[in-house]
């Protein structure tokens, strides 16, 4: 039950981890932001992107929230592994 528990949790930050970085880097290959797909994306990234872009201003043109969320999504992913694990 642990285990499954534990995959399971793994594979959604999985999920939402790529979904950040396609968003990212689909538009540097010349993917429309109308494309459905980037509407998908845009649309499930960015209640976590939108309010890191306001507390994180883009530097030389680049945007950093993506970077940012990636790490904030693998600490909150820790933190829940080691909650699990003290409750079971």
């Amino acid at each position: 039950m642990a285990r499954s528990l534990f995959a399971l949790i793994n594979l959604l930050f999985t999920i939402y981890s790529f979904a950040i970085i396609a968003r990212a880097f689909l538009p540097l290959l010349g993917v429309s932001y109308y494309h459905p797909v980037m509407r998908f994306l845009i649309e499930i990234t960015e209640p976590l992107l939108g309010p890191l872009r306001r507390v994180i201003p883009p530097i030389g043109g680049l945007d950093f929230s993506p970077m940012v969320a990636l790490i904030i999504i693998w600490v909150v992913e820790q933190v829940i592994r080691m909650m699990l694990l003290t409750l079971l």
